[in-house]
């Protein structure tokens, strides 16, 4: 039994030290026995019932979700997730087989996706470095080479170039300082004048002391950084960066900066961004809705309304349709 004897090796892994916002918490009454019998009723039904399966997996965490795979190999004497990759299709057997993961396992199959083969998806390797944390990091670090049998940083020096490349690895190795209780004015202001220094006051950009900067210090200390920044420089640190470097460079440091100032608005942005109508990027919305259903999609969700005039849960009615929209609202968790 394969599945059981991957999952029994499995933990289930934190996100760091930060706090959650979930919307997907453990169903009450949880009885994953009954799940795994409904759900192989739903696969074995004439054309699949996919709302029965959406039901039960979109609306139980992930370790509730392992329970009930345990007792469908137990049951069946099958693979669940080899049941459900064969009943379903789309965007909605990527959502559901993002599910099957916890939240490290599917940041490191998402990243290994956005590097193998022809190609790069720059847009996924710069979200997920660039937004995870340093606990994170390391523990998908980890992940990616007992799944893969690789080094995540042999894979990213392989698949980009350039200074791009060096901010990914300086990422990567999740050296970032952990916040302390001290503010160090000094050093807020060293590191002001160095990323002026490097930048908007000279010809070219010393880009190696911004990476430095940006993938060293901690959060807290970055975010009084870039408030002296302004001191120093006639633009802030976002008009900067866009002066100063271009291309995938210039969306991982604003990404940075993003994430520093307000994660789960970076995400609400993307998401916005993803679900313009008769373009909705499929891809980018299951990644954010599946990675951050057991974080923070909660804030996520409330920054959404806030900045974007309509609730997250009435932007997926009106972009999305049928099983995907289904399973999506679920995530969502409910309307604002």
């Amino acid at each position: 039994m394969a599945l059981v004897s991957e999952f029994l090796g499995q933990l289930t892994l934190g996100a760091g030290r930060e706090a959650r916002f979930p919307t997907v918490v453990p169903a009450v009454h949880f009885d994953p026995e009954k799940d795994a019998s409904w759900i192989d009723t739903a696969i074995k039904t004439k054309g699949v019932d996919e709302a029965i399966i959406i039901d039960i997996l979109t609306q139980r965490t992930y370790s509730q979700r392992r329970e009930i795979a345990f007792e469908y190999e137990r049951k069946t004497k099958k693979d669940m997730i080899t049941a459900l990759k064969a009943a379903l299709s789309g965007s909605l057997e990527n959502l559901i087989l993002g599910l099957m993961k916890n939240t490290v396992q599917f940041d490191a199959f998402e990243l290994r996706a956005s590097m193998k083969g022809l190609g790069t998806d720059e847009e996924s390797l710069i979200e997920i470095v660039c937004s995870r944390s340093n606990e994170e990091l390391l523990e998908i670090k980890k992940v990616y080479k007992e799944l893969f049998k690789k080094d995540l940083e042999k894979d990213v020096a392989g698949d980009t170039s350039g200074d791009f490349c060096r901010l990914l690895l300086s990422l990567v190795e999740a050296k970032r300082e952990e916040p302390s209780n001290i503010v160090d004015l000094e050093k807020i202001d060293n590191d002001a004048r160095a990323l002026y220094d490097a930048g908007v006051k000279r010809k070219g950009t010393d880009v190696a002391t911004w990476i430095a900067i940006f993938s060293e210090r901690s959060v807290l200390h970055l975010q009084k950084v870039f408030e002296r920044y302004n001191s120093y420089s006639p633009y802030d640190i976002k008009e900067s960066i866009r002066k100063e470097v271009k291309g995938d460079l210039e969306k991982s440091f604003l990404t940075l900066v993003e994430c520093f100032e307000n994660k789960q608005l970076y995400f609400a942005s993307k998401l916005n961004e993803a679900m313009k109508p008769k373009s909705v990027k499929d891809k980018v919305v299951t990644r954010i809705m599946v990675s951050r259903c057991e974080v923070d999609l909660m804030k996520i969700r409330m920054e959404f309304k806030t900045h974007f005039g309509k609730s997250l849960y009435q932007t997926i009615l009106e972009v999305t349709k049928g099983d995907y929209q289904r399973a999506l609202l679920n995530l969502c968790g409910g309307d604002d």
